[in-house]
């Protein structure tokens, strides 16, 4: 799992005209399969009068294989939902999902020419994407007795860390969502802390 990738930052929409056929290429930042699927729901109802909505996700990490998939919609097999998800893979984006429907315009394009459109209109959508970095984080746990609260609360508005959860049991429980690198700065930070433990959940 890398430590952060590129999505999208918002929804995002070209439009190209290819052989009196429109293509309407859409994108959307969507976290999971539900996601994936409400989005290209939403299309559906966007365009219900559409000849074909194909689509791909790769709804999460860019290298989740899990979280791929892809729909040709009706077009010929394989001239539609499999070359749009080899554009968007090789893009390196995650948790994103892309939709391109179709008017058809009367001129038949043929598998190559499909093939051809479906690319580039993923690639034209890609290119103009406005993109926010996602660092993938993890929840840790943070044991420490009641006496280091102060410190430790001190400690964790200086590194600006996410806290989930406050405990006060036998002894402090904080839960914490942190990446790789901030979970790697906060451990150096508590080795002058006595009594501490840092626990990735």
């Amino acid at each position: 799992m890398p430590e952060s990738y590129l999505r999208p930052a918002q929804q995002h929409a070209v439009t190209l005209e290819i052989k009196r056929s429109l293509f309407i290429c859409q994108a959307a930042p969507t976290a999971g399969q539900e996601a994936a699927n409400e989005f290209i729901a939403q299309v559906r109802g966007r365009y219900p009068d559409a000849n074909h909505h194909c689509w791909c996700y790769v709804a999460g990490a860019p290298g989740d294989y899990n979280l791929w998939n892809c729909s040709d919609d009706g077009e010929p097999r394989g001239t539609a939902g499999k070359p749009m998800l080899n554009v968007l893979t090789h893009s390196a984006l995650g948790e994103i999902t892309l939709v391109v429907s179709r008017y058809f315009g009367g001129i038949k394009l043929g598998a190559g020419g499909l093939v051809r459109a479906y690319s580039q209109a993923v690639q034209e959508c890609l290119a103009s994407l406005p993109t926010e970095t996602r660092v993938f984080s993890q929840t840790y746990q943070l044991l420490a007795p009641h006496a280091l609260t102060g410190p430790l609360e001190h400690l964790m508005q200086q590194l600006n860390v996410r806290v989930i959860e406050r405990q006060w049991q036998d002894q402090l429980r904080i839960l914490l969502e942190l990446s790789a690198d901030e979970a790697e700065v906060l451990e150096r930070r508590l080795a002058s802390l006595p009594g501490t433990r840092l626990t990735a959940l």
